[in-house]
């Protein structure tokens, strides 16, 4: 060890030479990895909203889709039902006959009224009922003999689904009897 040291005297002063450490990257210091934490998680945030995009994207194209496919359904179910009425007023000008004009009018009654029954859909009942604002839709206040908030008068039948509303029935509902008029003296 002696020869080692005699070497460095014999060179002359040492140069200032400073420490550079070398670290790992788990020796970093602590700003660094939270600044690639917090890029790696602004990326990944960057890219769940960019795929989520997308998927709203895809959610709409698949609704307007399946929308589009409905009413082509119901147009498939429909379209019979027109060629059959124009088929009808066709026959009826050039025979005039009524009678089978009348006929062939009530088949397609009868036809719509299936199509109606196979989709779930119900007429509502309501002369005679009392006034729910759920089913109905009241027009006109009639005075009549029939108790308050019952139907007298319906001008728009209504339908249900399943249940559920499609059309309210338009009806005129009672305010009861009129109060007696009192003669004049």
């Amino acid at each position: 060890m002696k020869d080692a040291t005699r070497k460095k005297s014999e060179r002359g002063p040492e140069p200032d030479v400073r420490e550079i450490e070398v670290t790992s990257p788990e020796e970093q210091s602590p700003q660094e990895p939270a600044s690639n934490e917090v890029s790696d998680l602004t990326d990944r945030l960057q890219r769940l909203r960019a795929e989520f995009e997308n998927y709203k994207k895809r959610v709409a194209r698949d609704a307007a889709e399946q929308s589009g496919r409905a009413s082509d359904q119901i147009l498939l179910d429909v379209l019979p039902l027109y060629d059959a009425l124009q088929l009808a007023f066709e026959n009826y000008n050039r025979d005039s006959d009524a009678d089978a004009f009348i006929a062939g009018m009530e088949r397609i009654f009868a036809q719509f009224e299936e199509i109606l029954k196979s989709k779930s859909v119900t007429r509502i009942e309501a002369l005679g009922r009392p006034f729910d604002p759920a089913i109905h839709e009241a027009l006109l206040r009639l005075e009549s003999e029939e108790p308050k908030n019952t139907i007298v008068e319906e001008f728009s039948p209504g339908y249900t689904r399943d249940g559920r509303t499609i059309r309210p029935s338009k009806v005129g509902v009672s305010q009861g009897t009129a109060p007696a008029k009192e003669e004049k003296e």
